[in-house]
């Protein structure tokens, strides 16, 4: 019998990743044909996560002819929070290291600041789009009543702008670790946040690169770029084009290098669960609540630090280690979408309309002032590239860098993905903090934490100026 039901759990999970695979061909296939997708730059995730909400709450509703199996409902729901392990712990695997020389990353001393100050305002705009989401959500809560609101409603404006769609699957990890009921509500808010973002931050950035390609703020073009079709359609038919997607650090004959560093990710995975298991199964009250993804990069940072030390890290190659985070982050994008609780979220569209509006509107400022103020050359490129992040995605803000540098000419892209990757880690830190503080003590403590966290920010920025400044 027990056999039974977890031979008819695996089919399930199998089918569903089956239904995944097919709507991320079908997004692949509909961003290639169709102009306003490509005009939209939509990855064929969300594409293909859209197309599955809408055949679930039409032909496969409940009430339809076909209505889909329970247990499949909320395989599509709980994904995104377990794959997100790996997704997470992957971060820390290959850091700082280049492995077709065998030789750290070295900058210069005008590189380290540009990297400083790109990381400094991308933690003030999350920080303040956290800050944002939260006082709009504290005003419908304690001054209209609104008893709807939840405990973390409103850090999905961060999450879903600063952060994207994957990071949907943290937020519901987060809630999970904590025993709190909304998480699939604060799952789908995060992935709407997201949508909204990543569509209206490329739709601002293009306005933005070409007026100021009129206005001669712009290094590399003076007019309206055009944009190469393989960005558009999302595919590259040009064999002689397509890029290398990773190198073989070991032999097949072995293992494929593929499956080492896929082994690697899920053993680190694999480890952190069991950490969370142990200290569940020992009541160890704080250390039991941290999220498994938190201990997966944990338990990445020692062993990476372990393999640079005995001297394993040419084993690492991080392109390979990229393309299975992209996929898993793909499946977490499709699976969350496809199980958006619509008729929830909807509940909330006064306040999350109030907050999208807002969200853009302080993005744009805070991107467009502190890029400005603070870089003393190409400063709106990196203000595109800062602002695609902010919005979107971190290929987000390589596509709008792309339209501004187009032969990548700049040391941008290499100032921007330090930049990003420290932010990333820092975020990782900072958000279940945050939510342990507002769940437990409410929004007041939580606006309290990411006020500090902001002034924190820009003290920091003002020192970096005022040195740099010094130096020149």
């Amino acid at each position: 019998m027990e056999t039974d039901i977890v031979r008819s759990v695996l089919y399930s999970v199998f089918f569903c990743l089956s239904c995944i695979g097919i709507l991320l061909l079908i997004g692949t296939f509909l961003r290639a044909r169709i102009n306003i997708m490509q005009r939209l730059f939509l990855p064929a995730s969300v594409i293909g996560g859209l197309i599955g909400l809408i055949l679930r709450i039409t032909l496969f509703n409940e009430n339809a002819l076909f209505p889909l199996p329970e247990d499949w409902n909320i395989i599509f729901s709980l994904l995104p929070a377990i794959l997100i392990v790996p997704i997470v712990a992957s971060i820390p695997l290959g850091l700082n290291y280049i492995n077709s020389n065998d030789k750290k990353i070295h900058f210069k001393k005008g590189s380290i600041q540009s990297i400083t100050i790109m990381f400094i305002i991308l933690g003030i705009i999350g920080a303040s789009q956290s800050l944002l989401g939260l006082s709009i959500a504290s005003f419908f809560k304690n001054a209209l009543h609104n008893h709807d609101i939840y405990a973390t409603f409103g850090t999905e404006l961060s999450a879903g702008f600063a952060g994207g769609h994957g990071t949907a699957g943290i937020v519901s990890n987060i809630l999970q670790s904590f025993d709190q009921s909304y998480w699939n509500t604060a799952q789908g808010i995060t992935i709407t946040v997201a949508t909204v973002g990543i569509v209206s931050g490329i739709l601002i950035g293009i306005i933005f690169i070409n007026i100021a390609a009129r206005r001669g703020y712009t290094t590399f073009i003076q007019t309206k770029n055009e944009i190469a079709l393989d960005i558009k359609t999302g595919v590259q038919p040009n064999v002689e084009k397509q890029p290398i997607s990773g190198k073989e650090t070991t032999n097949p004959a072995s293992i494929d290098s593929l499956s080492f560093h896929f082994a690697l990710i899920f053993m680190v995975s694999g480890l952190a669960f069991l950490v969370v298991h142990l200290f569940r199964s020992a009541d160890i009250l704080i250390l039991s609540f941290i999220p498994v993804w938190s201990y997966a990069m944990i338990i990445m940072f020692l062993l990476w630090g372990f393999m640079q030390k005995v001297g394993l890290n040419w084993s690492i190659d991080v392109k390979t280690k990229s393309k299975i985070t992209a996929v898993l982050t793909e499946c977490t994008i499709v699976a969350a979408i496809v199980s958006l609780p619509l008729d929830i979220v909807l509940l909330y569209v006064f306040p999350l309309s109030l907050m999208l509006i807002s969200g853009l509107s302080l993005t744009i400022l805070l991107t467009y002032f502190l890029s400005k103020a603070f870089f003393s050359e190409l400063w709106f490129e990196r203000c595109m590239t800062i602002f695609g992040t902010s919005t979107g995605v971190f290929i987000t803000g390589i596509l709008l860098l792309k339209m501004v540098d187009p032969e990548m000419k700049s040391p941008i892209l290499k100032d921007y993905s330090f930049a990003y990757s420290i932010n990333s880690i820092i975020s990782f830190i900072l958000f279940p903090i945050s939510f342990g503080l507002l769940v437990n003590y409410g929004f007041n403590i939580g606006i309290l934490f990411y006020i500090g966290i902001l002034l924190l920010y820009i003290i920091l920025l003002f020192f970096i100026k005022d040195r740099k400044q010094s130096i020149e």
